[in-house]
């Protein structure tokens, strides 16, 4: 059913059961996992001013490297479960990544990892999560994670 599964981190305690989750369905499905990770431009880009460029540069460089450490550790995890994957780094907004990704691979299925907080903290998906599974084309699982609340 499916041979080509999106699993995008963003490296929150939000994706965790997403990740096992992805991982349990490749294994079922004996499909790929395509691990994907989304440098949010808005996140290194929001400063104006030529007194910020080395600044967002050095932030931009640490969000690529703890995506790719995130993204190796998914990686080596499907490994010891022997799922075949394939991973991508990408700069942009996570969202469009993901469903462009999700095209381009033509992705069968995508897990996305959403934070469940107790109480009214919060009763909507993370927008990212929210997003790609209004957005999306192609079939999306939301694996909710508990978050404790402070």
């Amino acid at each position: 059913m499916y041979d080509r599964i999106l699993l995008p981190t963003d490296m929150s305690p939000g994706v965790d059961r997403a990740i096992e989750h992805a991982i349990d369905a490749a294994e079922r499905y004996d499909a790929a996992l395509h691990v994907l990770y989304v440098v949010d431009a808005d996140a290194y880009s929001s400063y104006p001013g030529d007194e910020y460029v080395h600044e967002f540069e050095g932030l931009e460089h640490a969000l690529e490297e703890a995506g790719r450490d995130a993204v190796e550790a998914i990686t080596a995890t499907a490994a010891d479960a022997g799922v075949d994957t394939v991973s991508e780094i990408r700069h942009g907004v996570p969202h469009e990544e993901i469903l462009a990704y999700g095209d381009e691979a033509d992705i069968d299925l995508t897990v996305v990892g959403s934070k469940n907080r107790a109480g009214e903290y919060r009763r909507l998906l993370g927008s990212v999560a929210e997003r790609v599974a209004r957005l999306s084309e192609r079939p999306v699982t939301v694996v909710k994670t508990p978050v404790e609340s402070s």
